[in-house]
């Protein structure tokens, strides 16, 4: 709104002239509620009967604020729902995964048969908890001709077995060149 549509929308709404709305919007940064309380302070208009100033930007001002208090709230309770669903993503991934670890099996072979099978939670404990002890000791294992798989239900286990079987044929290899070299001694 333009100075001078404030300044008559003052006069309309207190009666005053027209000096008298500039000076008090100007005293007052054209913030007309301030002029409509400086004017009533100073005598020169009577206070509203029903308690409450109107203007015609006020309902939409009215609805601004409406709207910002409601997107507030909106983006707060995003932030909740945001951290109640990620953690509740998590507990369900987490969830999946325990389910998963005990359907899949890690197996300890010798000359091929089953010497040992566990879980693959025990392992992944295992690894957690000891795992200087643990690795050294399957490596160790491969040397010896110990060979480990995984069976389960994934497709994922096919791809690890073939990684399991590359480790224990490149044990063999490093073995069995040991060997050779020994015998060329």
């Amino acid at each position: 709104m333009e100075n001078n549509e404030m300044i008559e929308k003052l006069i309309e709404k207190t009666g005053v002239s027209y000096e008298e709305a500039k000076a008090v919007l100007e005293e007052k940064n054209y913030d007309i509620l301030d002029a409509v309380l400086e004017l009533e302070r100073q005598g020169k208009t009577d206070a509203p009967k029903d308690g409450s100033y109107t203007a015609g930007a006020s309902q939409d001002m009215e609805n601004v604020r409406k709207f910002e208090v409601a997107q507030k709230q909106y983006e707060e309770d995003c932030k909740k729902n945001n951290f109640k669903e990620g953690c509740k993503n998590l507990a369900d991934f987490l969830r999946a995964m325990f389910r998963k670890s005990l359907e899949i099996d890690f197996n300890i072979s010798k000359d091929n048969k089953k010497v040992a099978s566990v879980p693959l939670l025990v392992l992944i404990l295992l690894l957690i908890g000891f795992f200087w002890v643990t690795v050294p000791l399957i490596i160790v294992g491969l040397f010896f001709g110990i060979t480990y798989n995984f069976t389960g239900i994934d497709k994922v286990v096919v791809d690890v077995n073939e990684v399991c079987d590359k480790a224990s044929q490149t044990a063999e290899n490093i073995k069995n060149e040991f060997k050779k070299e020994e015998e060329k001694k």
